[in-house]
Formats: C-alpha cells, structure tokens, sequence
C-alpha cells in the first residue's frame, strides 16, 4: 500500500478485533508532539505488518491540560503526512479512567513516566512503561522536539516505527525484521 493515505479510521481494529486484542495509550506532555505521532505511526505500523486485529483501541494524551482541544503541532502533522498518516487528533489530558480502560500505557520520557506513574490508581490494571524499553537501547527517551528543530520530528518518528516493532516481537513474539 505504498502511497496510499491512511487514516485513523482506516486502521480502528474495533470491531474487527481479535477476542484478547489489547488497548494501547501513548503519552508526552502536552499531546500535541509525541504522542500524536507515536499513535499514528503505531497504527500504521501495526497495520502494515499484519498486526491491526491484535488492538482494540490505540490512543494518545498528555500528562498536561494546557493543550487540550488543540490539534498536534504542525510538524507532528507534517511527519506523519510525509508518512501516508492522516490523523484527525485532538489533544487531551490522561484520565483516571485510562488506567482501567488500557492495558498498556506508555510514557516517552522519564518525566512523563514518574506523573503517568504518581497518577496511577492502586489496583489498576494497565502496565505503564518507557516505550524505549522496546527499542534496541532499553530506557531510551522519545526526547521533546518542541523546541527544536525538523530533524527532532524525523528522529521522533524513527524511534516510535522502531518501537513499535519491539514492542509487537515482545507482547506477541512476532519475528520482524528491523
């Protein structure tokens, strides 16, 4: 499907989900950067390596509010057109209700992390991780290019497409090449 357009709806297992297919949150800071693209690229990546009916549910939010309602930020948008990934996101603050409603949420940084963590209800049943504990290099951080410049967007993407792999050989013991 190179060159072909794919877009949030085009890759919702929903429906079509197998009966232990999981939920998958990403989170940064404001939900307009990392995670956004994280849950693109994951959607894109999962389905083009015939993995889409393994979630249910693929999402991405903040730990912060002040972004909420916003669309990501331009080059996040950018990036993942470059991509073939339309997204129709809107930035949102995580939510207790994440906790119990998926089974993995995973942080881009170690900051991210310890509020993901300090927020986390005792009992809940979510894993939360340092998405880099998938990559190649365990703890490797999807670093904030807010502030930086294009070439942060492009290494983001690299990473979340490289995660992603890790992440369907670790949880589902899929053989994929890098």
């Amino acid at each position: 499907m190179s060159g072909s357009r794919t877009t949030v709806e085009d890759l919702d297992a929903g429906m079509h989900a197998d009966e232990d297919a999981i939920n998958v949150l990403f989170v940064c800071l404001g939900n307009i950067c990392r995670s956004p693209m994280a849950e693109g690229a994951f959607r894109r990546t999962v389905q083009q390596l015939g993995f889409k009916n393994k979630f249910r549910k693929i999402d991405s939010c903040g730990t912060a509010s002040y972004h909420s309602g916003e669309r990501p930020d331009p080059r996040t948008v950018q990036i993942l057109a470059k991509h073939g990934i339309h997204t129709s996101h809107l930035a949102r603050q995580l939510a207790t209700s994440d906790f119990s409603g998926f089974d993995y949420i995973l942080a881009m940084d170690d900051a991210n992390l310890r509020d993901i963590t300090s927020a986390q209800p005792k009992g809940s049943k979510a894993k939360v991780m340092l998405f880099g504990n998938f990559g190649e290099n365990k703890k490797e951080q999807v670093q904030d290019p807010y502030y930086g410049g294009q070439a942060g967007f492009d290494r983001n993407y690299a990473q979340i497409v490289g995660f992603t792999k890790g992440f369907l050989r670790e949880v589902f013991g899929a053989e994929i090449a890098e």
